[in-house]
């Protein structure tokens, strides 16, 4: 990845003003999915060979190893940018990969699930961005299933903005902690942010046990967005899906 591409993609996940400044697009119509490569040179990543999501099947053994994580209380808004509800997280938390220190950045969801887990979709994803020292991404993706109602998103949720644009400082004490299934295997893939501008050569650590959220919280979310929020899978083409 690029460190325009970087840049830019980062500056679209971490501030609703940036979404408005951007070459506009949309989840549906003519601004849509299909046509996000179209709309802007910067959004020719979108056309790629390695975007997301995509759905995780034909996995490959691969004895991943744990991924470490180190995350602590702390967040400092809640957004509503149009296109998600993002949670900006506080300095001091991060993942280690491949030997390498990821810093959160914030936290965000999809509905709809974007990745598919062998086919199945689930109502609620949940993506933890970081960003390593030389701008390269790591996603942590936690699926959500309806059950019972998730602490964590409860204390989000209280706080939600309702009006595309606005952001609330978080009274909560939350920690991206609260977000993650107890069970910490996960798969693998090589793939791309999955909003414009679809930069690639993301690290993908998608989480293989769900966690619970209520009906009520998850149609808490859609009402807020109004609309999906899940781009449709991509093709995998020759990428190994780990496992």
């Amino acid at each position: 990845m690029n460190k325009k591409s970087f840049a830019l993609g980062l500056m679209l996940l971490s501030s609703s003003a940036a979404f408005a400044a951007g070459p506009h697009w949309e989840y549906s119509g003519e601004a849509g999915p299909e046509n996000w490569a179209k709309l802007s040179p910067e959004y020719g990543a979108c056309a790629g060979k390695n975007q997301s999501p995509i759905n995780l099947g034909g996995l490959i053994d691969a004895k991943l190893k744990p991924i470490a994580f180190s995350y602590k209380a702390g967040t400092t808004d809640i957004l509503n940018n149009g296109h998600t509800v993002q949670v900006n997280a506080a300095a001091g938390s991060s993942i280690t990969v491949d030997g390498i220190q990821f810093d959160l950045k914030q936290f965000h969801f999809h509905a709809p699930s974007e990745n598919l887990i062998k086919g199945k979709s689930f109502p609620l994803e949940a993506h933890l961005v970081h960003a390593d020292k030389d701008g390269n991404l790591a996603v942590v993706a936690v699926m959500f299933r309806e059950g019972k109602a998730n602490k964590a998103l409860e204390k989000a949720w209280a706080q939600m903005p309702s009006k595309e644009g606005d952001k609330i400082a978080l009274t909560a004490k939350l920690s991206s902690q609260e977000i993650l299934p107890k069970n910490r295997d996960y798969y693998r893939f090589n793939g791309s942010l999955t909003t414009p501008p679809c930069s690639e050569g993301v690290r993908w650590l998608v989480m293989k046990a769900s966690v619970s959220a209520s009906k009520e919280q998850i149609e808490a979310f859609t009402h807020v967005m109004h609309h999906p929020n899940n781009r449709p899978v991509q093709a995998v083409n020759a990428r190994p899906v780990l496992e």
